[in-house]
């Protein structure tokens, strides 16, 4: 997958959305694979989104925390979405990052966004 290859290349920081599945409570639940190829230890990474239902109307603004990603790391994360279906869903767009915070300077860094390469491996749509 061309967004993998390229989340692994210098200067990169991917997200792809990996899987996305229902739960016995009808909930969907969410797979995140985050890696870092940035060149930037990162000590809090958290991003806005926007979930569109299935006729793309903007259902839910929402803010994933990643927590600390390390250089090279990759890292899963999963998030429940409660009373929402997968089929509900038809596309989740990263808005802007809420943090982004260099953990050799303590100071927000612009990389969390300039270097990003957003991809799904859903019938979700995910990007910027």
């Amino acid at each position: 997958m061309a967004g993998a290859q390229e989340a692994e290349a210098p200067g990169r920081f991917g997200i792809e959305l990996n899987n996305a599945s229902e739960t016995e409570g009808g909930n969907c639940r969410l797979t995140y694979v985050a890696e870092n190829h940035s060149g930037h230890a990162l000590d809090q990474t958290e991003y806005q989104v926007a979930v569109f239902d299935a006729e793309g109307i903007v259902s839910r603004l929402l803010v994933l925390k990643f927590g600390k990603l390390i250089d090279g790391k990759t890292r899963i994360l999963q998030f429940e979405l409660p009373g929402t279906p997968c089929s509900g869903i038809s596309r989740i767009v990263i808005n802007d990052n809420s943090a982004c915070i260099d953990a050799e300077t303590g100071k927000e860094t612009d990389i969390c966004m300039s270097a990003l390469d957003a991809t799904s491996r859903t019938d979700i749509r995910f990007g910027i």
